[in-house]
């Protein structure tokens, strides 16, 4: 079920299953995704990461998660891009500030509790009904049931991650998160962002202390590691493009960053995952 808007607004909910991934594989510029596994053994390879996922598993992607070798039994998927659901300007609860689908050390999953399978279920199904009324109000309605979605899996997502930080300490990690994944291209240092946020290197690093098992710095590095991982998987760029993409000056200061993070040279990283090194 497809759901387009006057605007670009794209919403799409259903089923996967075997070889039907369309909804999964086609490109939306700018859009999130929630996979909800109801099978056993799915399979998937993510920026370069073999996962298993099991029933009533939940996994939030980007558009610049790279997925490939799919393998899924059988999985429901919600996918929206910001044109129909903006979740920054929305609700800050439903922040994608970092929390559900721009975190770069590690892949949002959860576990669907026995308890809460039938909330998801009941919200799940409501927003499927939603796609049979084709009133002016339709629009509308889908972004309430997204919304009430997306919240559910928010606080399930935080009560499995132990996130019980005060809600200012970790809006501002949030909000740090969010700025490094607009600006980690050309902006590299702590004192970039602490600027923009009008805090202090130092107050950030408190901060990170305290709520993070990274630091400022860790952040960014991680992030620029993501994309660069991800762009040499894709293999349309040479090494040196992949460089200049992330903002290093030249190659070699990119080479040993690259070598430094994943203890490979660029080069020998795409010859382990079988691709071809552009000249």
């Amino acid at each position: 079920m497809i759901y387009r808007g006057n605007t670009d607004e794209y919403l799409s909910i259903g089923t996967l299953s075997g070889e039907d991934l369309g909804a999964l594989l086609d490109p939306v510029p700018s859009a999130l995704l929630v996979l909800w596994f109801t099978k056993d053994q799915n399979h998937l390879r993510i920026d370069g990461q073999n996962y298993c996922f099991n029933r009533n598993e939940l996994i939030c992607l980007t558009e610049f998660h790279q997925i490939e070798e799919i393998d899924i039994q059988e999985a429901r998927l919600i996918k929206f891009n910001r044109s129909f659901y903006c979740i920054v300007d929305h609700d800050s609860e439903v922040s994608c500030k970092g929390l559900l689908f721009f975190g770069s050390k590690q892949l949002p999953r959860m576990d669907l509790p026995a308890e809460e399978i039938e909330i998801f279920e009941t919200v799940y199904r409501m927003f499927t009904l939603e796609f049979i009324k084709t009133d002016h109000l339709q629009g509308e309605m889908l972004q309430m049931m997204l919304k009430r979605f997306l919240i559910l899996s928010v606080r399930l997502y935080k009560k499995q991650c132990k996130m019980e930080a005060e809600g200012a300490q970790l809006d501002l990690i949030r909000e740090y998160n969010f700025l490094v994944e607009q600006h980690y291209r050309e902006k590299h240092s702590v004192a970039d962002y602490a600027e923009m946020l009008n805090r202090s290197p130092k107050t950030l690093s408190n901060q990170f202390k305290k709520l993070s098992d990274q630091s400022p710095l860790e952040y960014i590095q991680n992030r620029r590691m993501l994309e660069a991982r991800r762009l040499l998987i894709r293999g349309d760029l040479s090494v040196k493009e992949v460089a200049f993409e992330l903002g290093f000056e030249d190659v070699q200061s990119f080479s040993r960053f690259f070598k430094r993070e994943e203890g490979l040279s660029p080069a020998a990283f795409i010859r382990l995952k079988g691709k071809k090194v552009n000249s």
